[in-house]
């Protein structure tokens, strides 16, 4: 064979191995690589702009209620001279190990938004408490309110700051029901098929921890706990039951749903390197 013409396949060849091309057909662009292999992506991968739907993406999310634009106040920026102040709040680094901040609201649980009949909807405390009670919406909606300005920490690392909760401080429902001294726990049940979590009591009677029915200063939607949601804001946010239909005072900690699946008992996100997120770290 001519040299020469060897010489030019070769080059020719190498050239094809070198050169992607891309083909239009039928609205889908195909990218042919040196295999001959044919990649196929959507036509949007080639449009030098944003299509519309990114676009009308960028408004929904620039426009939810939600979002926050600005930057989170600081604690002692709070005006309102009933707000209670979270502690965590007035840390110089508000964002705990391992996490990162949100302006989003983010939607998480662990089967979905329970259907619940506000007309029959019940509160109820017992446990070592000296008089076991049961409250009704309307009734739960009587009982004197406060509001708590506090940050989120979601153990799925992030934290959304700066949100202010109104509702039912949880010491309200410990005086009414009388707790007795060897309650050292409290395990919160929930309208969502039988969820529980558990928490020290401690945390549960903080000051900053209410049972809330509004966040910043509207009705908390269903999809984020609503009508009512335990708010401990100095755990991790798994503990802060939704759709909380009462509470138990107990002697001895019993694991909750995502407890018995290996998370902490406790859930402190200031401790340690990366936060109590699970059981092995105890």
């Amino acid at each position: 064979m001519d040299a020469g013409r060897v010489d030019a396949a070769g080059r020719e060849k190498n050239e094809r191995g070198k050169r992607l091309r891309v083909k239009r057909a039928n609205g889908e662009a195909r990218r042919e690589n040196s295999t001959g292999l044919l990649f196929h992506l959507p036509s949007s991968t080639f449009r030098p702009f944003p299509s519309e739907g990114f676009m009308s993406f960028l408004g929904n999310l620039f426009n939810d209620p939600d979002y926050q634009k600005g930057e989170p106040r600081r604690a002692e920026e709070v005006q309102e001279s009933d707000v209670i102040i979270s502690p965590d709040t007035k840390r110089a680094d508000r964002i705990p190990p391992g996490q990162t901040r949100t302006r989003k609201w983010p939607v998480l649980d662990a089967h979905g938004t329970p259907e619940i009949d506000l007309a029959t909807w019940r509160f109820e405390v017992d446990g070592l408490v000296e008089r076991a009670q049961s409250w009704s919406l309307d009734e739960f909606m009587q009982l004197p309110a406060v509001k708590v300005y506090a940050d989120f920490h979601c153990v799925t690392r992030w934290s959304r700051l700066d949100n202010v909760w109104g509702g039912v401080s949880t010491r309200v429902f410990a005086r009414s029901v009388g707790v007795k001294p060897e309650a050292k726990f409290v395990v919160a049940f929930g309208y969502d098929y039988g969820w529980t979590t558990n928490l020290p009591i401690e945390y549960f009677l903080a000051e900053d921890s209410l049972f809330a029915w509004s966040h910043d200063g509207q009705p908390i939607p269903p999809e984020h706990g609503g009508p009512v949601r335990l708010i401990v804001p100095q755990l991790y946010a798994w503990k802060s039951a939704k759709w909380v239909k009462g509470v138990r005072f107990l002697e001895h900690d019993q694991a909750g749903f995502w407890e018995n699946g290996g998370y902490h008992m406790r859930g402190l996100p200031w401790n340690g390197r990366d936060g109590e997120r699970f059981r092995w770290q105890e």
